[in-house]
């Protein structure tokens, strides 16, 4: 086997890795991506180091110059990666040197992969989440949308899958929306682990060379430096911290998928999905699948799992950098592309959902699903609310067992004024608390929803 002098770390060894260990270590197949923010870490390493006299400004220059043709070759797709070169730090570094000759050399001065790598992650993530916090906006328009043309519809409010009090439509989709509105402020939260720059604690311990560190982190738009060179290399917290937000996001996806998947069925008929949003039976021609909502529902357990992975891949790492955090990519990468995916064909599947209106307000007609409403009638005479719970159970039980309506037994026992309480509308209208579904309030939450997302 040939010597390894050529390899960024060649030189304290006599023989290069094995072939199958060049394969099991490589990182280029998806580290790629991360290429744009490698190259402008690079320059702005590069500056940094001309400002403090390890470059000069012409070597600093060259080197700029190189990167961006790199950086235009790779967007045309004639760049080639080189598994040889493992990683995409490597193979940029390999390609200017290649371009520039010795300048290219000189960039790696007084930086490690280990703070280059903590910076780029960064670098990236910053710019996912921002269309992460897009998406999710994105998705509750359609969720408002939906509403605003729904507004008065009455359906089933439901506990444990059980009818339990009418509702309007509206309310149960800006319920959604209050839901993804707290993703989005998580989202925006982990962004302010995003604006330290690690360039500069080298591979653990800093380096005996002068460097500005402010001055590189402003090159790149972020605000602080980190503060320990040992944390800031073995640091992924931030990694950790979006996939639990995007876990956290997904279970809020899968549980609107469900709602829809339950809703879309011949037994509920509260809404139809349209035609480009689901498929078909390879054999029963009738069928018509809701499999978007069912595939980000699915999904949702590799968000999960990608958590899982990342945690359990750091619990037990040593301080400071390990290989094995080179495993924190494609569970981040794939829990990036799973979210963006998920929340973007749910928006686009919801503003093409028609609200089957008839179907809803037979369901939320029984007369059953205001019983508590005929409890707070008799709270209101002064009986207990224990014992106006009561009372009415045994009249629930006695409607059930006799076959006679509700309202019925209800105006026979306490009233004509019992059996009014018994109006859909009424109830609803009468429901005026703050985050209650009066028609009222929903059409001043969908105002002020429209106002927060235009």
């Amino acid at each position: 086997m040939k010597k390894s002098t050529q390899r960024t770390w060649g030189g304290r060894f006599s023989a290069g890795p094995a072939d199958a260990v060049k394969a099991f270590t490589e990182s280029v197949s998806f580290d790629w991506r991360l290429y744009p923010q490698d190259i402008a870490s690079s320059i702005a390493h590069a500056k940094g180091l001309a400002k403090v006299g390890l470059l000069t400004k012409a070597e600093a220059a060259k080197i700029a110059r190189g990167l961006r043709a790199i950086e235009r070759e790779i967007k045309a797709g004639k760049f080639k990666w080189d598994p040889a070169c493992e990683d995409v730090h490597m193979n940029i570094e390999a390609a200017l040197v290649r371009k520039i000759g010795a300048a290219g050399k000189k960039l790696h001065t007084a930086r490690s992969r280990n703070d280059q790598v903590a910076t780029d992650i960064r670098l990236w993530l910053r710019g996912e989440v921002m269309r992460v916090l897009e998406a999710i906006r994105g998705l509750q328009k359609s969720l408002v949308a939906l509403a605003e043309n729904n507004v008065n519809v009455v359906m089933p409010g439901y506990t444990h899958l059980q009818r339990a009090q009418p509702v309007l439509f509206s309310h149960a989709m800006l319920a959604y929306a209050e839901m993804f509105e707290r993703d989005h402020h998580r989202f925006g939260l982990s962004l302010l682990s995003l604006f330290r720059c690690p360039l500069g604690s080298g591979a653990l311990a800093g380096t005996t060379l002068k460097l500005d560190r402010a001055y590189v982190a402003r090159q790149l738009g972020l605000a602080l430096v980190t503060d320990n060179s040992m944390d800031a290399v073995s640091d992924r917290d931030f990694v950790v911290a979006f996939l639990s937000n995007a876990a956290i996001c997904g279970m809020h996806l899968s549980r609107l998928a469900e709602d829809i998947i339950l809703w879309s069925t011949a037994e509920f008929g509260f809404i139809t999905i349209g035609d480009g949003y689901t498929t078909g039976s390879s054999l029963m021609p009738q069928k018509k699948n809701p499999d978007v909502a069912e595939l980000v529902r699915g999904k949702t357990g590799r968000l999960y799992g990608n958590l899982l992975a990342v945690l359990t891949m750091m619990k037990g790492l040593p301080l400071t950098y390990n290989r094995d955090m080179q495993e924190d990519k494609e569970p981040l990468f794939d829990s990036v592309d799973t979210l963006l995916a998920s929340l973007r064909v749910m928006a686009d599947m919801l503003g093409h959902t028609k609200v089957n209106r008839a179907r809803c307000e037979a369901a939320a007609s029984d007369p059953m699903l205001l019983a508590t409403d005929l409890v707070d009638f008799l709270v209101k005479r002064g009986m207990p609310f224990r014992e106006a719970h009561h009372a009415v159970g045994a009249l629930v039980a006695e409607a059930e067992s006799t076959r006679t309506p509700l309202p019925k037994l209800a105006t026979k026992k306490y009233g004509a004024a019992a059996g009014k309480v018994f109006d859909v509308q009424r109830a609803l209208a009468a429901r005026t608390a703050i985050g209650a579904p009066s028609p009222k309030n929903v059409k001043a939450q969908i105002a002020r929803w429209k106002k927060l997302l235009k």
